[in-house]
């Protein structure tokens, strides 16, 4: 497998689990999404407006480097990430609605990718003003590396809260070749 298809891969693992966790968190009551659950993130919403504030500072600059195309009306509908504390969405309605925009944006952004544009060189300042330079490649592993590693925590609360938040398994997710 070539690393851009390895990407379009890991989007379409991102999105089915997101769409599974969040499903799951329809289960809990507007008290048990905002309860201190005293882990990284105060809450269970934090954890998911986290992910999101990483989602969207990637795809600013991605953007911001011309190494994607995203329709204009569809960026003008996203939120704009300026700190890891930012909420995004104070309910879940709205959460799901957020997440399924962006997953489907890095669905069409991977789409595209090819090994040249994965060379790319993507320069950014961090939020703590350290100047970057990093490969496209490099660059979207961690975007979905944080996806996971966060996700990861949010099972944990899931299993504490006594609910089954199913399969995580990516053989299982996306099977071999499945819509690469």
């Amino acid at each position: 497998m070539d690393l851009s298809s390895n990407f379009r891969m890991l989007a379409l693992y991102n999105q089915r689990m997101n769409t599974q966790l969040l499903g799951v968190c329809r289960q809990l009551s507007h008290e048990q999404l905002y309860q201190d659950t005293e882990s990284f993130f105060p809450s269970i919403m934090a954890h998911w407006n986290h992910i999101l504030f990483g989602d969207l500072i990637m795809l600013q600059r991605l953007v911001t480097n011309d190494l994607v195309s995203v329709d204009a009306a569809v960026l003008d509908k996203l939120p704009v990430s300026r700190s890891v504390n930012d909420t995004f969405a104070s309910n879940l309605d709205d959460l799901v609605q957020l997440r399924e925009r962006v997953d489907s944006i890095y669905i069409d952004i991977t789409s595209n990718l090819t090994s040249d544009s994965c060379n790319r060189i993507v320069r950014y300042t961090t939020i703590d003003g350290q100047k970057m330079e990093r490969m496209v490649g490099e660059f979207l592993q961690h975007l979905f590396n944080h996806q996971t590693h966060h996700r990861g925590q949010l099972t944990c609360l899931l299993s504490q809260f006594g609910l089954d938040y199913g399969c995580t398994d990516l053989p299982m997710i996306v099977p071999e070749g499945a819509s690469l």
